[in-house]
């Protein structure tokens, strides 16, 4: 039994060692045989010569050029690399429990309905920043009711964030959409349950992950799952998840407030208790996460973040993809992180 762990990566320098040492720390009977192939987008911070040093440590660890610099382009080369019964994707800051990828396995054999296995993440902060980020994000004001970022418990959900698949999942539906430069998972996933599997999120493993902690990226990356998530609506002719349709609908309900005053003050005011409905929310949500009143506020700065840039890019999406019948945006395909 043969398990590829696939790791897309781009100067990670700071965080590759971790990851797969922790890949190697877990344990499996001697009838497995774990490989783990790095797919660097041609890396000039030492990440390289670091995946190099680990080469001489750990029998089965590949090192795979990806060119393109692209995470779907990364994806399929490490599927495509080494023929497994199992592939598992581990981003570098993401840092596997040791009985991750046996309990996996153990998943898929007690579940035969089963096509895509996922853990529970826990965050570790790299700054203040992220760590506000994060406890923003693991709110389902946040992110929205069924996201796999706060569920708690193990259930069937629609996506997970480490995923793990058997090898005859890209026998029946194929590879990652490398059109997709964002939600490429998601699209995968999607994939997977039209095509009948289903998606388990286990809270009985974890991992952990180094959050990001910058504002302006954090903006950007958003943005982006908003615009693709439209591209990959429209490759479906299908709305993958309702919770997606709320922040393009936030957004548009703000720029309609100055026009309801404009027609009349009254309808103005009365449109108004939705965007102080809201506020209240962030309030709420901010409290219950937050230590203190610095911390509060920055929880409470992130909420309109995630739901202004998400909407907008959404909103963006609609027009290139759906009224004009554009072809993604050269802008869009840059990585935001």
């Amino acid at each position: 039994m043969i398990i590829s762990v696939i790791i897309p990566c781009r100067n990670e320098v700071n965080f590759i060692e971790e990851c797969i040492n922790a890949i190697y720390s877990n344990k499996f009977p001697n009838t497995y045989e774990l490989s783990v192939v790095i797919v660097d987008g041609m890396s000039e911070d030492g990440t390289r010569e670091k995946i190099q040093e680990l080469i001489y440590k750990y029998p089965n660890l590949y090192l795979v050029n990806n060119v393109l610099q692209l995470t779907p382009f990364a994806f399929n080369l490490g599927v495509k690399f080494k023929n497994a019964d199992f592939y598992q994707i581990v981003g570098v800051r993401q840092i596997l429990d040791s009985n991750y990828l046996m309990k996996c396995i153990s998943i898929f054999k007690n579940k035969s309905e089963v096509w895509c296995v996922g853990g529970l993440v826990k965050n570790v902060y790299v700054n203040k920043t992220g760590e506000i980020i994060s406890k923003a994000m693991s709110t389902s004001f946040g992110m929205g009711l069924g996201n796999f970022r706060t569920i708690l418990t193990s259930t069937y959900t629609d996506t997970v964030g480490t995923p793990m698949y058997p090898s005859w999942v890209f026998e029946k539906i194929g590879y990652f959409d490398e059109e997709l430069i964002r939600n490429q998972d998601d699209d995968f996933n999607f994939r997977v349950t039209q095509a009948g599997g289903k998606i388990w999120f286990e809270s009985g493993i974890s991992l952990k992950y180094y959050v990001r902690g910058d504002f302006k990226g954090l903006f950007k990356q958003f943005f982006q799952y908003g615009y693709w998530k439209v591209f990959v609506n429209k490759k479906h002719r299908a709305v993958t998840t309702i919770r997606q349709l709320v922040p393009p609908l936030f957004v548009l309900y703000l720029f309609s407030l100055p026009f309801a005053f404009i027609i009349n003050n009254l309808v103005g005011l009365l449109l108004s208790s939705g965007l102080i409905f809201y506020i209240l929310l962030a309030c709420v949500f901010a409290f219950k996460k937050s230590i203190g009143i610095k911390e509060f506020f920055g929880i409470f700065k992130v909420f309109p973040i995630l739901h202004f840039s998400y909407g907008l890019g959404y909103l963006q999406g609609l027009i290139h993809f759906i009224i004009l019948g554009k072809k993604p945006s050269n802008k869009q395909k840059s990585l935001s992180r």
